[in-house]
């Protein structure tokens, strides 16, 4: 019997990068994450639309697990007031177990640095299928080493 909730993980990472900076490589430099982090992104390319534009399709080549991964992204909803966006997959690995699954960023601009909260809303194919722990995970450590690389540049 299928699960079809839409169930959520949730998480904060602290950083000490203001929120507009951080905010501004994910919504409209996406393609930095690759520098930033290129041993677990391998790739971050446009192949519809604008970066840092609503609609706009991006691909992705990771390595999760410890095994290669692609996934096709529309960026969803941006709020460029509040530094909130979403990335929807459309194609990938991690429809492989999952029906949806939705990334959800929001920094929000703290005395020293920011806070980034990530969201992941997704719908398991089956009962079975595990919560996205890992990619949870995933998800803080490429904040985290997007923070340490606008630090040093």
């Amino acid at each position: 019997m299928a699960n079809s909730q839409v169930q959520k993980l949730e998480t904060n990472v602290y950083l000490e990068e203001a929120a507009e900076v951080v905010f501004d490589v994910f919504c409209n430099k996406t393609y930095y994450i690759a520098k930033a982090f290129p041993t677990k992104v391998k790739s971050i390319d446009i192949n519809e639309g604008e970066w840092g534009t609503k609609g706009s399709i991006i691909s992705k080549k990771y390595v999760h697990d410890g095994k290669n991964c692609v996934a096709k992204e529309v960026i969803g909803d941006i709020d460029r007031e509040n530094y909130k966006l979403s990335f929807k997959v459309i194609e990938g690995d991690l429809l492989q177990n999952y029906k949806s699954f939705k990334f959800v960023i929001q920094f929000t601009p703290k005395e020293n640095g920011s806070v980034a909260k990530l969201v992941l809303e997704y719908e398991k194919q089956n009962y079975d299928t595990p919560d996205p722990l890992t990619m949870i995970q995933f998800g803080n450590e490429v904040i985290k080493k997007v923070g340490a690389f606008l630090k040093k540049e």
